[in-house]
């Protein structure tokens, strides 16, 4: 049975800060178990079963509805939990669609790098040199801004969400919000307004200017839009078949479960339906379970890269946000790394919008892959429950 359990007062748990807390959660997991599996050995075998009882804990923690797949090797796992809308009622599609918010970021990472192999740009470019004049003011400045440190969230540029978040924060300013329309142009403004957090190089903090640069920088190195790069260079070679960019839609194809952002505990909003062109490379893609599951056993793989643009992939850096937390979290060039309960750790990025929150882990070798999806925005109980699951799985026998 539902339970409104979960409040969001702002919009603060969406795509601004679903990075920060999905580490912070994952490190917290890590300390809570004190790598009890790999210091004794004891690793279950994760099978249906006790998939469908980490899909019934996430539902616990009071989303309406939850999907999932796991793949270990050449086995499939899949569930759901919760109903699919809290009047209507039915089952969660385990097929259905949802919005994968900051997953996009990683798709977009990896066609810079697609772009880098081939010698069209280096990760050492300034942002000036390929959008000359954008980044300026206030003491920002493009010449001292590289792609790479938009890929790493090392470029000190203000968040352009927060300006966003500012402005929401009843049903009534959601309502008015949510079919707004937004150029990568006006994004990138409403940042510019701002100083830079620090200077670029000198610091971490994850902000989505960062991506509607890339996506831009993408265009312009190209021609053509990020979304249709993305879609040529990673979605049809993956065959991909239910992943998009919406673009000005803002409906979602069936199936999919109605989305709720709570506002408080006896005010769900239906979200589902919705612009997201405020989000665009930074978050805007939609997909499936499966479809993402593909695309986060490629990265794992290296499938999608050469050998040397894999390596800068993972190339992390210590966020200093997750630092100050507990340690452990780190970020490369669109993706995160943490660790797990039985050594080692796993590649990922979260991602959150108006009334999903998606996670995702892949081990290092691509064979083990985890897509959570829930349709409530997460909180840190959720997180708990779904990074536990992902440990599950990731440690578990196969």
């Amino acid at each position: 049975m539902f339970r409104t359990g979960i409040t969001v007062t702002t919009l603060a748990s969406a795509l601004a800060s679903a990075l920060v807390g999905a580490v912070a959660s994952a490190v917290a997991l890590l300390l809570l178990t004190g790598g009890v599996a790999h210091a004794t050995g004891t690793r279950h075998r994760y099978d249906q079963a006790q998939l469908q009882r980490d899909l019934d804990a996430i539902h616990d923690t009071g989303v309406s509805g939850v999907l999932a797949e796991v793949t270990i090797g050449s086995r499939r796992l899949r569930g759901t939990a919760g109903v699919a809308d809290l009047d209507a009622g039915g089952p969660v599609a385990a097929d259905g669609y949802f919005r994968m918010g900051s997953n996009t970021k990683t798709f977009v990472a990896v066609v810079v790098l697609q772009l880098v192999a081939e010698g069209r740009l280096s990760l050492d470019d300034p942002v000036e040199r390929w959008l000359p004049g954008l980044v300026a003011g206030n003491g920002n400045d493009g010449a001292a801004v590289t792609v790479r440190q938009l890929l790493q969230h090392t470029s000190g540029l203000h968040d352009y969400t927060d300006d966003l978040l500012a402005r929401i924060g009843s049903v009534e300013d959601y309502q008015r919000f949510r079919y707004e329309r937004f150029t990568p142009h006006q994004l990138v403004a409403m940042a510019m307004a701002h100083g830079p957090d620090f200077a670029p190089g000198r610091g971490w903090k994850y902000s989505n200017t960062n991506y509607v640069l890339a996506g831009l920088v993408i265009g312009r190195v190209t021609g053509r839009d990020w979304a249709r790069e993305v879609r040529d260079r990673v979605v049809r070679p993956l065959g991909l078949r239910h992943t998009y960019a919406p673009g000005d839609a803002t409906d979602l194809p069936g199936p999919h479960a109605a989305a709720y952002l709570y506002f408080d505990r006896d005010t769900p909003i239906e979200t589902a339906d919705a612009s997201v062109t405020w989000a665009d490379a930074a978050g805007a893609l939609v997909t499936t379970a499966s479809d993402l599951s593909r695309f986060w056993s490629a990265v794992g793989r290296g499938t999608l890269l050469r050998a040397a643009q894999a390596k800068q992939m993972r190339t992390t850096v210590a966020g200093s946000t997750f630092e100050e937390e507990r340690p452990g979290g780190r970020y490369g060039l669109g993706i995160e790394w943490a660790p797990l309960s039985c050594g080692g750790g796993y590649w990922s990025h979260a991602g959150d919008m108006p009334g999903f929150s998606t996670r995702t882990g892949v081990s290092a070798d691509g064979r083990r892959t985890v897509v959570i999806s829930t349709s409530t925005s997460a909180e840190s109980p959720v997180d708990r429950a779904a990074f536990a699951m992902i440990d599950h799985a990731l440690c578990g026998i196969g």
